[in-house]
């Protein structure tokens, strides 16, 4: 099988979820998504509130098992992924098999950092989006989904959140090949995304 590997990255919250969902209604089966998420190190000894824990630092992710299941992936097997709980900062014991597809889309707010990792994407997409709409959104997604505080979410914001975002993610949207402004609906980006995709499994 010759799969076509998409990265999309971008900040906390910017659209990667919303455009990559997109890219899998246009497809359907034909597309798997990989979360960077789901490869975070088990972090369950610390408190879930705990401000100590950086979920931004290219540390706190098992990178080179997410690298060595793609290549797996792309060669055609399927893998089991780890499943990861931001209820509780726990890698659980069950793990999920994937299946390989013609489209493999990973999204992640550090994808192209990692030179290795970065290096296996055949498209880069970076979904750069304004701060104070990420930061709300934020916000509302951690109350609602992962039992946060308001209090917790904007410690964590100042905390680690915005510096690793300074630090780490904003310069590796020069690593992108496509930089989409304005979030995961823009359509006349995504439109040219789908294009390049629909070319691409013309060929094979």
């Amino acid at each position: 099988m010759s799969s076509l590997l998409i990265g999309i990255a971008g900040g906390t919250a910017s659209g990667k979820t919303t455009l990559a969902r997109i890219l899998k209604d246009s497809f359907q089966d034909k597309v798997t998504i990989l979360k960077h998420d789901y490869y975070y190190y088990d972090r369950s000894h610390f408190k879930v509130a705990d401000h100590k824990i950086n979920f931004d630092h290219p540390d706190s992710f098992e990178t080179d098992l997410l690298v060595k299941q793609l290549r797996e992936l792309k060669s055609g097997r399927s893998i089991e992924r780890p499943v990861y709980s931001y209820k509780t900062n726990e890698r659980l014991e069950q793990k999920r098999e994937v299946e390989p597809a013609p489209i493999i889309i990973v999204e992640g707010i550090l994808i192209f950092h990692y030179e290795e990792l970065k290096d296996l994407f055949d498209l880069k997409i970076y979904v750069d989006t304004d701060a104070d709409i990420r930061l709300l959104r934020r916000i509302s997604r951690d109350i609602k989904e992962r039992d946060r505080t308001f209090e917790s979410v904007k410690n964590q914001y100042l905390r680690t959140v915005k510096p690793m975002h300074q630090k780490f993610v904003e310069p590796s949207k020069y690593q992108a090949d496509i930089i989409i402004p304005h979030g995961g609906l823009n359509e006349i980006a995504n439109d040219l995304i789908i294009k390049k995709i629909k070319d691409h499994l013309s060929q094979i």
